[in-house]
């Protein structure tokens, strides 16, 4: 439970219902994997994951829409533009129908979601079919229908066997009647104008077995099976006319053709089933598997997996092209880490129980986001081999030579952002990098599971080695490996279950190790390879000693999260100092009683801004911002009230110059425009912006490079005092008033800054236009 604040109202009512791009909010996804594509007169739309993004066809424009706009979509299923009412539908995996309105406002239609009786695993949207002002949603369930004059559902058709619940896949009409391909029942009909849709016996069933998919072509019935092949129906039965090598996974028409795709080949078809176009994923450079495809102005246009959507001309089809919004080659990310001038980003990693075969050992590119350049990446065939990212991390010296540990194959070196050395047990020597042990033995198996890695203050490269006896390791900034054993601590057989987790280190060398069986360990090898281990109960008062990250604050507080709440250590230098550490919990009052902070919460991760407060991830429950003492809640964003498009967060990362802060989540990477940058050695870069302050904008006046705790004093020509403050951090931020009362008026503003001990001051000015 956490203490609420008035900035937790506010955020709260500024977020209900965000239709409208939100300023503090920036979006990182990608839209490489094509769920569904449709098109209108002038538009090409294509569905992802959870965005989608359209091109105007006349002037070449390429618009996204994300969850930064408002689109709030779970799992994006299907997608159709209708021209009659000049809106986008949505279907989401949950039922969820998006209606996006030409202005690019966003209804949310919970119809299915809230009133359908039906599981919440059945609620999928598979197919949209309009006709005759109403949109026939094919589900998991059955057909629902949305009255397109009303903007309502309507009657709910459950058609399988005997009127139960049954997936149907697509829907068509011919000569007034409703065709649906339905899961174990074959293809039905019914006549529109019958009154008793709604009952089951109403449906006729034209042909039994396994049929996927149903569309007209100018009044001919198309029908795929599971059989691989198409047929034509002939009004009494269906007669196959094609046959493909895979799984039929789309069936599409429009005013002219019939596309059928599979994942590896698109073939399109004539009113007369002649085969106008054939396109096979082999024939395509990059490689990419296929989804869907649809055709416009005799433009094929083919979803993928890999490469967003593949354009051809019907005219040459070799001259194709990608249509691909910047982005990174994946929502589902694992780690973020800023360097002074890009944000990369990997993929990869492990399960919560440190599996990293889960879902499979991961062979992905890593990409990078630079404002120059935008999303680029390193190919995987450039990454010698190695699977399974798990952290990145920087030289001090040059940031484009940096490390990143594989959860499997070991540590990478990058030289001017080029993958130079795989490190492993064959390069590392006798005191280096070691592969796990199956029981029984297999010397064949090579496993390196390496966390981290962090740079000391004086260039050292430390890294976790999970599940060997020596997890300790060090690569000198002279080249020498060492390896640092623990048994002393902890059992030789516990230290080859044990799953080490990030760490950090703190300003006196001490790296403090979390784990997921013996709390954490703080280790210093200038203290005669001291260790402390700091557990549950009486060794360290931990909630749980399966810990899953660690912070070190400004204050030198160690905050330590846990599957089952949160711990602070008050000072480091209590291990140099002491024998034994106990952890404390943080005490806080709502509603008048002690509560403790983050009771019984699975804490993913913990990041400490420029002004000491503490950004918090939590097992289901988004994040949260609380003040440096984490007694004030500042914000909580979840994907319910933010741009957030995960309650997950995997991964946080702040930018200390500008204090934007990244979450990466399996659904995307968004970042939120926090305003508490890392604190100036001194007054000489101040600068404030914008300036001037046009009558058009509506945010805030910040005032950055400061030096942390100084006084900032704003006043009007005269010297009328308009606005005090002490800084925290680097940054802070004046909303254009006299001490929050009422808007200042046209005019020059003196702000007069002096250091925490008043001995260096500067002066700056700013003009506000109303």
């Amino acid at each position: 439970m956490l203490k609420k604040s008035i900035f937790l109202v506010i955020l709260f009512h500024f977020f209900g219902g965000f239709s409208q791009s939100n300023s503090l909010w920036r979006g990182y996804f990608s839209y490489n994997q094509i769920t569904a594509l449709s098109e209108s007169s002038q538009k090409i739309y294509a569905s992802c994951e959870n965005t989608f993004f359209s091109k105007d066809l006349v002037s070449n424009d390429l618009k996204t829409t994300s969850s930064i706009d408002g689109l709030e979509a779970e799992t994006i299923t299907c997608l159709y533009h209708s021209d009659s009412v000049n809106k986008t539908f949505i279907g989401n995996k949950n039922g969820l129908l998006l209606v996006v309105n030409q202005d690019g406002s966003i209804l949310y239609k919970k119809g299915i979601v809230d009133e359908v009786p039906v599981s919440s695993l059945l609620k999928k949207i598979n197919h949209f079919m309009e006709y005759n002002n109403k949109l026939y949603l094919s589900c998991d369930y059955g057909i629902s229908v949305f009255d397109l004059a009303t903007f309502e559902f309507g009657d709910t058709y459950y058609i399988g066997t005997g009127g139960t619940q049954s997936a149907v896949y697509q829907t068509t009409v011919k000569n007034d009647e409703l065709y649906a391909a339905v899961a174990g029942s074959g293809i039905k009909k019914v006549s529109l104008s019958n009154p008793n849709i709604i009952d089951f016996n109403q449906w006729q069933t034209i042909s039994s077995g396994s049929w996927i998919g149903i569309t007209t072509l100018q009044n001919q019935l198309v029908a795929t099976n599971t059989d691989k092949k198409v047929y034509q129906y002939n009004g009494t039965s269906f007669s196959p006319f094609a046959t493909f090598f895979s799984t039929i996974i789309n069936l599409h028409a429009t005013a002219d053709y019939v596309l059928v795709t599979t994942a590896t080949e698109v073939k399109v078809f004539s009113s007369t089933w002649q085969t106008v176009l054939q396109v096979y994923n082999s024939q395509i450079t990059p490689y990419v598997t296929f989804t869907c495809a649809t055709v416009k102005n005799n433009i094929l246009y083919i979803g993928t997996n890999e490469q967003g959507v593949l354009t051809l001309p019907f005219s040459s089809p070799t001259n194709y092209d990608f249509l691909l919004p910047n982005g990174p080659l994946m929502n589902k990310i694992f780690r973020v880490k800023k360097s002074s001038s890009a944000l990369w980003a990997i993929y990869g990693g492990y399960d919560i129980y440190y599996n990293p075969y889960n879902p499979g050992l991961m062979e992905y590119p890593i990409s990078k986001f630079s404002a120059s350049n935008g999303w680029t990446f390193i190919p995987y065939a450039n990454l010698m081999g190695a699977k399974t990212f798990a952290g990145i991390a920087f030289s001090p010296q040059n940031d484009k030579n940096f490390y990143v540990s594989s959860y499997f194959s070991g540590l990478l070196k990058f030289e001017n952002e080029q993958a130079t050395t795989l490190y492993n047990t064959t390069n590392t020597g006798t005191d280096g990098l070691q592969s796990l042990t199956l029981t029984p033995p297999n010397p064949s198996y090579i496993d390196i599971r390496v966390n981290g890695p962090v740079f000391d203050k004086n260039g050292n490269l430390w890294m976790t080695n999970n599940m060997v006896t020596k997890p300790l390791k060090v690569l000198k900034s002279n080249g020498q490996w060492q390896s640092y054993d623990f048994t002393s601590a902890e059992s030789a057989q516990d230290l080859k279950d044990t799953s080490y987790g990030p760490f950090v280190i703190d300003k006196n060398g001490t790296k403090w190790l979390t784990q997921d069986r013996n709390g954490v360990v703080g280790f210093n090898e200038n203290y005669n390879n001291k260790i402390i281990a700091i557990k549950t109960g009486t060794s360290g008062n931990l909630p749980n000693n399966d810990v899953r990250c660690v912070a070190v604050d400004t204050k030198n507080q160690l905050w330590i999260g846990t599957i089952s709440g949160l711990r602070i250590v008050p000072s480091v230098d209590s291990f140099i100092t002491d024998t034994d550490i106990q952890s404390k919990a943080i005490i806080i009052l709502e509603n008048d009683l002690a509560q403790e902070l983050f009771y019984d919460q699975f804490i993913i991760d913990i990041a400490v801004d420029g002004a000491n407060r503490k950004w918090v991830a939590i097992a289901q429950s988004g994040v949260y911002l609380v003040s440096s003492n984490g007694q004030e809640t500042i914000y909580h964003f979840t994907k319910e009230n933010s741009p957030l498009p995960d309650n997950n967060v995997n991964d946080i990362e702040i930018d200390p110059v500008t204090g934007e802060v990244f979450f990466a989540t399996d659904k995307g990477l968004v970042s939120f425009k926090g305003m508490a940058t890392q604190a100036s050695g001194d007054l000489t870069s101040v600068y404030v912006y914008p300036n001037p302050v046009r009558p058009e904008y509506e945010g805030t006046v910040k005032i950055s490079n400061l030096t942390n705790k100084a006084v900032v004093k704003i006043t009007d020509v005269e010297g009328n005092l308009v606005y005090e403050t002490t800084s925290e951090g680097g940054t802070i931020e004046w909303d254009t008033t006299a001490f929050g009362q009422y808007k200042v008026a046209t005019g020059v503003y003196v702000i007069l800054i002096s250091g925490q001990d008043g001995v260096e001051t500067t002066v700056k000015k700013v003009m506000i236009i109303r």
